[in-house]
């Protein structure tokens, strides 16, 4: 059972269609879900000081960091034809949140992708959600 099924369930919570979700609630998750394999990763490489953990995982999460690998994912055809929609619908919607420390550009990338993670994570692909992460440079 995968990790979203697994919680839906412990909580007695009814499926919803995917195409329900907007692209905005895909990032939101997303975004957890990318950080959470970012940081599964970095611990696993060894225990040090939570300040140098933290270091290593914002360089890879940021967004302009994020933005670098979306485009590199389309430059190379690395997204599906469905993760690539899902991926533009991300890009193109209109958050109601500003970007801290990046540009508007790399921000709407970041959400894209943030997106494309979401989904996959809800629709229960975690093998490809860890195979899209594991080309961030970690």
């Amino acid at each position: 059972m995968d990790i979203y099924s697994y919680i839906t369930d412990k909580f007695e919570i009814e499926k919803k269609d995917i195409k329900t979700y907007s692209p905005l609630t895909l990032a939101f998750i997303g975004d957890e879900i990318y950080d959470l394999v970012v940081r599964s990763v970095v611990v696993a490489k060894g225990n040090t000081a939570p300040n140098k953990l933290h270091a290593r995982c914002a360089a890879v999460v940021k967004a302009a960091s994020q933005a670098k690998l979306a485009d590199r994912f389309l430059d190379e055809g690395i997204f599906t034809e469905e993760e690539s929609e899902i991926y533009r619908r991300g890009r193109n919607a209109n958050p109601h949140t500003t970007a801290k420390n990046a540009s508007h550009s790399d921000y709407r990338k970041a959400t894209g992708l943030e997106a494309v993670i979401g989904y996959l994570y809800i629709i229960g692909d975690f093998d490809r959600v860890v195979e899209l992460v594991s080309m961030a440079d970690i």
